[in-house]
C-alpha cells in the first residue's frame, strides 16, 4: 500500500530533486510523483489539466489530492477525497485557536464534514473536500460569506448585518497573521479565541494536533452515526415504513400506554421492559413541539434505570437524562477501578446526579450532580469532562484572570489528556451516596481484580443533603388523618 500512498514528506522529497519541466518530462510516467490527466474545464469548455496525488497524512489516512486548472480562462479547483473505507464510527474534532501558531495547524475537511464555530453561532454545511490550514478555512469562509453581502444589503439588512459581524471578527482573527510587523511571534494571543469543530458522520476528518494527542488544545470525540446518517452516506437504503412514520406531525403524536407497545391491542403480551414511552412537550430552546421518549432498562448485575432523551428537530437541542428506577438504598457505595489499558475505556459506566467521581492521579474532583445523570462508557465520561473544563479556559472564563492559573490549568488539562489515553495507568473513584451509580464487571459474575466496590453509612449531612432526613415513608397515614382532624376542628362554624 505504502507504494501507491507515499507519505507527503517523500512526495517533496522527490518533487525537489527535479531541476525543470524538462526533466520532469523525461521521467517514465510511473515514477512520477503526480499523475496529470486532461478534463473539460466546466467554466470555458476548453481542455485543461486535473493533476491527482496519492499521499498519506501522518496520524490519519489515504488520501487523493486532485487539482484542476485551465490555462485558457484560468479556472482552478481543488478538492481532497478519502482513499479508504468509511470508518464504523463518525468524528467530531475540535481545535481551540488562541495564537497565531494555531492558525497554521493542517485540517482535512472531508466532503461530508459540518464545520461549527460556536463563537459566532456559525455553521457551515458539508461542501466539497479541501486539504488546508485552519487560517485557510477561515479566509474561505470570509470569502464565501462576502460575496452576497452586496445583494443583501440591499434586500435584508438584518441578515447583512449579522453576516457582516461574522465577517468582520473572522477578518480581525486573520488580520493578525498579514502583520509584518509581528510575524514572527507565534506564540502572539489572537484578538479573539475562537473553537473550529470538525463533525463528519465518515470519520474522513482530520485537524491537526502540536507535538501528540496529549494536545490541550485539541480534541477528538468518536460517536455512532444514526440511521439518517448513514442514509445520507449511502451506507444503508431509506426503509419507507420509517420514512412515513417520520413524516407524521409530532403534535399527532400518541402518547404509549403503560406497557403497551405501538400497534398492539390491550390485550396484547406485555414486557414491561421493551416498551418505550413517549411524552409530548415544547422544546425549552425553540419552543417546537416536541416527544420525550423514556425507557426502563435493566442493567445485569445492577438494577432497574429509566433513560430519557429530548431530541429536536427543529434546532437540534438534545438532552438525556438517567434516574433510578427501584427504591433508595439503605447505604452508599464507593467503586474504585484501576485503569492499565485502553479496553478499560470501553466499559459501561452510570453515573447518577448523586455521584461524586475522582481521579487523585491528576487532582480532578468532581462534586456530586456535576454533569448531571449519565448512561455512557469511561471514554465517553472522560471527553465530557474535557470539554466542560476546556471551555473555561479557552473560552475566556473570568475566573482565571492570571497567566499562572492559565498555564496551571492548561498543563492539568494536557494530563487529563493523558489519563484518557492511558498513556500512563490511573485510578477511578466514583463515590453515591444512594448507590445509584454503576461501573462494568467485565469478569462478572466473577470478581474483577483491578475493582472493589465497598458499602458504607451514610453520614446524617449526606442525608440532610439528599432530604432524607425528613422524609417519612412509614406511618404517614395517621399523621395525614390527624392534620385533616385538627383542620375540620378550625374551620369555621357555617
Amino acid at each position: 500500500m505504502s507504494q501507491f500512498f507515499p507519505s507527503i514528506g517523500s512526495v517533496v522529497e522527490k518533487t525537489k530533486n527535479v531541476p525543470d519541466e524538462s526533466a520532469e518530462a523525461a521521467q517514465d510516467d510511473d515514477e512520477r510523483p503526480l499523475q496529470e490527466i486532461e478534463s473539460l474545464c466546466m467554466n470555458c469548455e476548453q481542455q485543461g489539466v486535473t493533476r491527482m496525488l496519492l499521499t498519506s497524512i501522518p496520524y490519519f489516512r489515504e488520501v487523493i489530492i486532485m487539482s484542476f486548472r485551465c490555462e485558457h480562462c484560468g479556472f482552478e479547483n481543488n478538492e481532497i477525497q478519502s482513499a479508504g473505507q468509511i470508518r464504523p464510527e463518525g468524528t467530531v474534532y475540535t481545535a481551540r485557536v488562541i495564537s497565531k501558531a494555531d492558525l497554521n495547524r493542517q485540517l482535512v475537511k472531508a466532503a461530508t464534514t459540518t464545520v461549527i464555530i460556536p463563537e459566532f453561532e456559525l455553521t457551515i454545511p458539508p461542501a466539497r473536500g479541501q486539504l488546508t490550514t485552519v487560517e485557510g478555512l477561515l479566509r474561505d469562509i470570509i470569502e464565501d460569506l462576502s460575496f452576497h453581502q452586496p445583494l443583501r444589503r440591499a434586500q435584508d439588512v438584518t441578515a447583512y448585518a449579522k453576516i457582516q459581524e461574522i465577517i468582520d471578527g473572522l477578518t480581525e482573527i486573520v488580520s493578525e497573521k498579514d502583520d509584518e510587523t509581528r510575524a514572527g511571534d507565534d506564540d502572539e494571543k489572537l484578538p479573539r479565541s475562537i473553537t473550529v469543530k470538525l463533525d463528519d458522520p465518515a470519520g474522513n476528518s482530520f485537524i491537526e494536533f502540536v507535538g501528540s494527542m496529549a494536545d490541550p488544545k485539541w480534541n477528538l470525540r468518536t460517536y455512532h452515526r444514526t440511521k439518517q446518517q448513514n442514509i445520507d452516506l449511502g451506507l444503508i437504503a431509506p426503509d419507507e415504513a420509517d420514512e412515513a412514520a417520520e413524516t407524521v406531525p409530532t403534535e399527532g403524536a400518541r402518547v404509549l400506554q403503560p406497557f403497551q407497545k405501538e400497534g398492539e391491542d390491550d390485550d396484547a403480551p406485555m414486557n414491561e421492559n421493551e416498551e418505550i414511552f413517549v411524552f409530548p412537550g415544547n422544546c425549552s430552546s425553540c419552543g417546537h413541539n416536541l416527544n420525550t421518549m423514556m425507557k426502563k432498562v435493566n442493567i445485569p448485575y445492577f438494577k432497574d434505570i429509566l433513560i430519557m432523551s429530548t431530541n429536536c428537530d427543529r434546532c437540534g437541542y438534545r438532552d438525556n437524562e438517567v434516574k433510578a428506577g427501584s427504591a433508595i438504598s439503605e447505604k452508599g457505595k464507593r467503586i474504585t477501578l484501576k485503569v492499565e489499558d485502553k479496553d478499560d475505556l470501553s466499559r459501561d459506566i452510570l453515573k447518577s446526579e448523586t455521584c461524586g467521581m475522582s481521579i487523585p492521579e491528576i487532582d480532578l474532583v468532581l462534586q456530586a450532580g456535576t454533569l448531571g445523570g449519565r448512561f455512557t462508557t469511561l471514554e465517553g465520561i472522560l471527553d465530557q469532562v474535557y470539554e466542560e473544563l476546556s471551555e473555561k479556559v479557552f473560552a475566556g472564563d473570568s475566573t482565571l484572570h492570571d497567566a499562572d492559573d492559565k498555564k496551571n490549568f492548561e498543563a492539568f488539562l494536557k494530563n487529563l489528556k493523558e489519563i484518557k489515553s492511558v498513556d500512563r495507568p490511573f485510578t477511578l473513584i466514583l463515590d453515591d451516596p444512594l448507590a445509584n451509580s454503576y461501573l462494568q464487571n467485565i469478569y462478572a459474575p466473577d470478581p474483577d481484580p483491578n475493582m472493589t466496590t465497598e458499602t458504607y453509612e451514610r453520614s446524617w449531612e449526606q442525608n440532610e443533603d439528599l432530604g432524607l432526613n425528613d422524609m417519612k415513608v412509614e406511618g404517614y397515614e395517621n399523621d395525614s388523618a390527624g392534620e385533616a382532624l385538627k383542620e375540620e376542628e378550625n374551620a369555621p362554624a357555617t
